[in-house]
């Protein structure tokens, strides 16, 4: 098991930049953001509620157990987000159908129980068919998840597998190919590359992965945070966390935000320049950049945290300054 795992790491630092055509790679970059604008727009209030850490570290281990490459565990957290997103927005609806038109109305806990007596097989059909899209071809066989499955106390057929899958699909209208976090940075790094940054690509990738696995894991913490600096109020109401869900869903912000927390780790005296970079290729304010960085910094490096150079509180304000020098 560990040998895949070596040589799987061995390809992520062989990642190579600089090798596409530049009017290729804007092309690229405005789908992404046609994209990302598309899901910003479509946010809605329950976005995100199955991104918890629990759910994302089982599908990251499980994705590591299958040597899975880091594109696909973040694609299966994805695709199992919306379509449980899906489920409970179907649930609701019935009830709420059933209620107005004073139907016999099914039990309530009896459809939560349904819903959650098959999360695991849903979880890991969407790691299945996440494989599946996999430019790698790395395809996980039914016998392989019928196997885990089993290990871990679920007996199901090949049948069901298949209905689960399909299940998935036509819940998501067959649009399972969603876009993801990593495929922002990549891109965002690639143009960095052009445009003459002083921090490697290259270098600053493998930092970037580490920092992506940690905002999924903490998912909550780190927009907690990041919407508390934003309003300025250490107890945000209900009103303005729904508003906010639009930024959790905002993958060309995480991408700004994941790339310079990961320049500050690997050279705090071009930060600068690189924000500078980042904001010229997004639009996104200075300011904005500078508070994701500041969040995810504060929950992976830390103030204390031995043998790590501490995040300097001015962070934010050097940012702003740069802003309004920017602007003069």
């Amino acid at each position: 098991m560990q040998e895949p795992v070596r040589s799987r790491l061995a390809s992520l630092s062989d990642f190579q930049f600089g090798a596409v055509a530049t009017e290729t790679i804007e092309d690229a970059l405005l789908h992404l953001a046609q994209q990302n604008e598309r899901a910003v727009q479509g946010a809605a209030g329950r976005m995100g509620s199955f991104r918890e850490t629990r759910i994302v570290e089982f599908v990251f281990l499980l994705s590591e157990q299958w040597c899975l490459e880091k594109s696909v565990s973040y694609q299966a957290v994805e695709i199992l987000e919306r379509f449980m997103v899906k489920q409970a927005e179907n649930i609701c609806r019935q009830a709420t159908t059933q209620l107005r038109e004073k139907t016999e109305t099914q039990n309530w806990k009896a459809l939560k129980e349904q819903l959650f007596n098959k999360f695991i097989l849903r979880l890991v059909s969407c790691v299945q068919l996440a494989s599946k899209l996999s430019f790698h071809y790395k395809i996980i066989s039914n016998v392989t998840v019928l196997n885990f499955l089993q290990s871990l106390g679920y007996v199901h057929t090949k049948e069901e597998l298949l209905e689960s899958e399909l299940d998935v699909l036509k819940s998501l209208n067959f649009q399972i190919n969603l876009p993801t976090p990593l495929a922002y940075v990549e891109m965002l790094l690639e143009v960095l590359g052009y445009n003459g940054c002083l921090v490697p690509a290259t270098q600053l990738h493998a930092t970037c992965l580490t920092l992506l696995d940690l905002v999924y894991l903490l998912h909550e913490p780190v927009y907690e945070s990041l919407l508390r600096a934003s309003i300025e109020n250490s107890i945000p109401s209900q009103l303005q966390g729904e508003k906010f869900a639009s930024v959790k869903e905002d993958f060309m912000l995480l991408g700004v935000g994941i790339i310079a927390a990961s320049a500050f780790i690997q050279n705090h005296e071009c930060w600068s320049q690189v924000v500078e970079h980042l904001q010229s290729i997004t639009g996104i304010a200075l300011e904005s950049i500078a508070e994701f960085s500041y969040a995810i910094l504060t929950h992976s490096v830390g103030a204390n945290t031995p043998g790590r150079q501490p995040v300097p509180p001015h962070l934010e304000a050097r940012a702003l300054r740069a802003a309004t020098s920017s602007n003069t």
